[in-house]
């Protein structure tokens, strides 16, 4: 029996982080292994691994879509994967672990002068490259930053929201009121720091510590030259890389080694990161910024159904993975550089009904189709209902796990037709997150009524869908010994 720690984390530390660790617990339980797993998610570190756990145990498993600190695994076999395998297969991924770990530097070599810390995270980094390639490089650095991201969205889109719906729709031309503190502190302190965070972090999950000055800072200049969203991933990569690369080529003496990650990194990264994004990045990426809010407010309804279907589809198809956050960012992009133009919190609105679709639709299939559905999916899908309502697109994976090929399809279908309507009927939506809990906040969407009825469509076309892609669920066998006979008989369950 071997004893087995693991960490689980996704980008927002919701849903996938915990859903890993159950597959991991259960899969280690099934192969007749121990296992304690500690949580990174949206609430902090849950269940969280001691010294003494991860000196007895046998291998580690990094279950996670963001950037782990893994130097308190020195010396111990690690095995890097994504939440999804775990998900997916938790056995699976405990077998590979134990077959596959590699073997960490010792923390006295990771330590040494000449080796800081970021060497030792490179090295990790290679190897989750070599195991999980799927679940690395940009896609993992992207998410990294948005997964520091969110708490700065949410916080600042509901307290716009709130501003909103103290102060009306003109709160941004009063002065010293209530509503106007909240404006103030949600759009000017919390949505300013969104680019420099998302970018600080993206080069953090990189080069560790030492990019995150160089990130910030060039994420800053994004926002300040007018590059928005784009230009701080840009700004975030070319951090992340410069910085690795220059720990590379600048070799220290012994004596001044400890400069390295505190001074001679952080100064040279920023300095050429800087110099890029003010005379190479800058103009360039503000023009295409520009030119796409111009498309936004010049579109007419048939393009904007058709941005719709594809939101709204890419909300669905991965349900919270990398195509997923790619129109969630694009959107929360939107409305962080909006300002006065309305037009652009239109893909916002139809974001968040795309998402809140397929939990919702899969709720509501399992109650009025319930022959396609097993006992314990049946029971999933009340938890679905609850994960839908708050915008929790995770809440379908256990469907469509089970059965991706009639589920995806169904809730594609259901969340492009909810974000289609969205845009056809005009709504636009000031807040970023927070589900059905912030319909009831004025000014916080515009078209209420109607934007109801996108996601109710959305919903009623996933379930239609996937009664008529779904098949009925075959009676379970089970076989069974009467107390006072030798022989089975077998009954349907």
């Amino acid at each position: 029996m071997a004893k087995i720690v693991a960490v689980t984390s996704c980008p927002t530390g919701i849903a996938h982080t915990f859903m890993a660790a159950e597959g991991v617990q259960r899969g280690a339980e099934t192969l007749g292994h121990m296992a304690k797993v500690e949580t990174q998610g949206s609430v902090g570190a849950q269940n969280v691994l001691t010294d003494a756990d991860i000196r007895d145990a046998d291998v580690v498993i990094i279950a996670a879509d963001t950037n782990v600190d893994t130097s308190r695994f020195a010396g111990k076999a690690v095995y890097s994967t994504s939440t999804k395998a775990a998900i997916n297969d938790g056995a699976a991924v405990v077998r590979t672990a134990l077959a596959q770990a590699v073997t960490a530097p010792a923390a006295g070599a990771a330590a040494t002068a000449d080796k800081p810390k970021i060497d030792y995270v490179s090295s990790v980094q290679e190897a989750k490259a070599a195991q999980a390639s799927s679940r690395s490089g940009f896609y993992k650095h992207l998410m990294t930053g948005v997964s520091y991201m969110l708490p700065f969205v949410i916080a600042g889109g509901l307290l716009i929201a709130l501003a909103f719906a103290v102060g009306g729709i003109n709160v941004t031309e009063a002065e010293n009121t209530f509503g106007a503190a909240l404006f103030t502190i949600g759009a000017r302190a919390g949505f300013t720091l969104i680019v420099p965070i998302l970018a600080g972090f993206i080069a953090y999950s990189i080069a560790d510590r030492p990019g995150l000055a160089p990130g910030m800072i060039g994420g800053v200049l994004a926002a300040t030259l007018g590059a928005g969203f784009l230009g701080g991933i840009i700004a975030g990569f070319l951090a992340g890389y410069i910085t690795s690369w220059l720990n590379k080529a600048i070799n220290l003496p012994r004596n001044l080694a400890g400069l390295k990650p505190v001074l001679v990194l952080p100064l040279l990264g920023t300095l050429i990161v800087g110099l890029l994004m003010v005379y190479v990045v800058g103009t360039p990426v503000s023009a295409a910024v520009t030119a796409l809010t111009n498309w936004l407010r010049g579109m007419q309804t048939a393009s904007a159904v058709v941005l719709g279907l594809i939101l709204g589809g890419m909300m669905a198809v991965d349900m919270g993975g990398p195509v997923n956050k790619s129109a969630y960012t694009f959107a929360v992009g939107l409305i962080s550089a909006a300002g006065a133009d309305a037009s652009a919190y239109m893909p916002m609105a139809a974001v968040m009904a795309a998402g809140m679709t397929p939990p919702l639709g899969l709720a509501l299939a399992s109650v009025l189709f319930k022959n396609r559905f097993t006992a314990d999916e049946r029971e999933a899908g009340k938890a679905a209902f609850f994960l839908g309502i708050s915008f929790i697109t995770e809440g379908a994976i256990p469907f469509a796990a089970r059965d991706p090929f009639r589920v995806i399809p169904s809730v594609v279908l259901g969340s492009a037709v909810t974000g289609a309507l969205s845009m056809l009927f005009g709504s636009q939506l000031r807040v970023p997150h927070g589900g059905i809990f912030v319909l009831a906040i004025p000014q916080a969407v515009t078209n209420l009524g109607l934007y109801v009825v996108a996601i109710l469509a959305g919903t009623i076309v996933t379930a239609v869908a996937l009664f008529l892609l779904k098949r009925p669920v075959e009676p379970t066998l089970v076989t069974t010994t009467a107390p006072a006979a030798t022989t089975s008989r077998t009954v349907s369950a």
